[in-house]
C-alpha cells in the first residue's frame, strides 16, 4: 500500500472553503491524505485558506504548485471552463487527478485527459459519483427486476434560482467570505447544465445506461445576475430543456433552469406502466436499500450522504460528503489500486449529451452521441 498522499487543492472558491478543505484536514485521514498545497490566483486567499485549514504550503500561480507544491494529486475545484488546461497540465507534470464536476466542457477535451492518463499510468476520478448512493443502485435493480413495469420516461434536472449569489462565502469581508459568483454565468464552463444538470445526468444514466441521441431548445433568460452589489452579464445558457432518447422509444427530460425545479431532481423520477419510482419513493412509499435511515427521506440529506463509504464521524457534519467521497475513491485508486466507478469515461459521456444538447439548440437538429462508458 502507498504512503499517505499528499493531495493539492487547486482553488479556494465556495466547493473548497465549504467541502474540500474541511474535509480533507481532519485528523482522522492521518496516514491516508495530507493536504499538501493550495492554490488560488486571487491576492492573499489561498494563505488565507491555508492558514484557516493547515495546509502545507500556498501558491498564487497553478503552475507553480505544481512544480513545488510537492503533491501525488489534485483536486481541481477552479471555474469548469479551466479544468480542461489544469487537468492537462497536472497530468504532464505526473500528477494523480480529481475533478469536481463537470471534467471538461467538450468531449474532445475529456478524451484528450483520458489518453493522456493512460500513457502515463496515472488515475483520474471525476466527480460527480451518483451511482456511489446505494438508493441509486437500488433504483437500477428495482428496475431491472420489473417493479414499475416498462419504463415509460423519466424527468431529472435543478435549477440556478439564486443559489450562488446566496451561498455562505458571498458578501462578506474577508477573501474566504467574499468569492466572486461570476464564473457560473460566464462562457466557457457556466451555466446550470454544467454545474447542477450534470448531477442528474450522471445518475439517470448510472441507472438506464448510456444515451444515444438529444435535442434541445436553450437560451438566456435572465441576462443580468446581481452579486455583491454588482451586476454581472449572463454569457452562458441559464434555462435549457433536453429531450434525450436512450433507445427503444424511451425518453427523458431533463433541466437546466434559471428557476423552477422538475420533478425528480438530481434522482429522477421513473415513470413506468406500472408504477413510478420518485426519488426515495416507489409508488408513494419508501423503498429499502442497503443502511436505510427511515427517518431520513431527502435523497441529499445528511442521512443519506452519511451512507458513502467514507462519510463517517465528523465528515457527517462538514458540508459537501458527496465531494469528500469522490476524492477518497481516488486516495484508494492510488493507495490501494482500487478503481473507481467515478469514472473519466461516464463523465464524458454526460459532457457527450450537454454539449450535443447545445449544439441541438443551436442547429435546430437532433444530435447523435458519439461516447459510452
Amino acid at each position: 500500500m502507498a504512503d499517505s498522499v499528499r493531495i493539492g487543492v487547486v482553488g479556494a472558491g465556495s466547493i473548497s472553503v465549504r467541502g474540500l478543505l474541511p474535509h480533507l484536514g481532519q485528523p482522522d485521514l492521518a496516514g491516508r491524505v495530507t493536504l499538501a498545497a493550495v492554490c488560488d490566483p486571487v491576492p492573499g486567499r489561498a494563505e488565507a485558506a491555508a492558514a484557516k485549514f493547515w495546509v502545507e504550503q500556498a501558491f498564487t500561480e497553478y503552475e507553480d504548485l505544481l512544480a513545488r507544491g510537492d503533491v501525488d494529486a489534485v483536486t481541481i475545484a477552479s471555474p469548469i471552463g479551466l479544468h480542461y488546461e489544469q487537468g492537462k497540465l497536472a497530468l504532464q507534470a505526473g500528477k494523480h487527478v480529481h475533478f469536481n464536476k463537470t471534467m471538461t466542457v467538450t468531449v474532445a477535451e475529456a478524451t484528450e485527459l483520458i489518453e493522456l492518463a493512460e500513457e502515463n499510468d496515472l488515475r483520474i476520478v471525476a466527480s460527480p459519483g451518483e451511482m456511489l448512493r446505494p438508493h441509486h443502485v437500488r433504483i437500477r435493480e428495482l428496475i431491472a427486476e420489473g417493479a414499475i413495469g416498462t419504463v415509460s420516461w423519466v424527468s431529472c434536472g435543478a435549477a440556478f434560482g439564486t443559489y450562488h449569489e446566496d451561498e455562505s462565502v458571498r458578501g462578506g469581508s474577508d477573501v474566504l467570505t467574499n468569492i466572486d459568483p461570476s464564473w457560473y454565468f460566464r462562457k466557457p464552463g457556466g451555466g446550470p447544465m454544467y454545474d447542477m444538470t450534470v448531477y442528474a445526468l450522471h445518475t439517470v444514466t448510472g441507472i438506464l445506461g448510456p444515451a444515444r441521441r438529444v435535442t434541445a431548445m436553450s437560451g438566456v433568460r435572465v441576462p443580468v445576475r446581481t452579486s455583491g452589489g454588482v451586476d454581472v452579464r449572463t454569457e452562458a445558457d441559464d434555462n435549457t430543456v433536453v429531450l434525450i432518447d436512450f433507445g427503444d422509444n424511451l425518453f427523458c427530460v431533463a433541466t437546466g433552469t434559471a428557476a423552477g425545479g422538475i420533478r425528480g431532481g438530481f434522482s429522477g423520477t421513473y415513470y413506468g406502466t406500472a408504477g413510478t419510482i420518485d426519488e426515495l419513493l416507489l409508488d408513494g412509499e419508501p423503498f429499502d436499500f442497503p443502511d436505510r435511515d427511515p427517518a431520513e427521506l431527502s435523497p441529499r440529506g445528511p442521512g443519506n450522504q452519511a451512507l458513502l463509504p467514507h462519510v463517517t464521524g465528523v465528515h457527517r457534519e462538514i458540508e459537501e460528503q458527496h465531494v469528500y467521497e469522490d476524492v477518497m475513491q481516488l486516495v484508494d485508486w492510488v493507495r490501494e489500486g482500487k478503481p473507481s466507478i467515478v469514472t473519466a469515461e461516464h463523465a464524458r459521456h454526460v459532457i457527450d449529451i450537454i454539449e450535443s444538447a447545445y449544439r441541438a439548440a443551436a442547429t435546430g437538429q437532433t444530435q447523435d452521441l458519439t461516447t459510452t462508458f
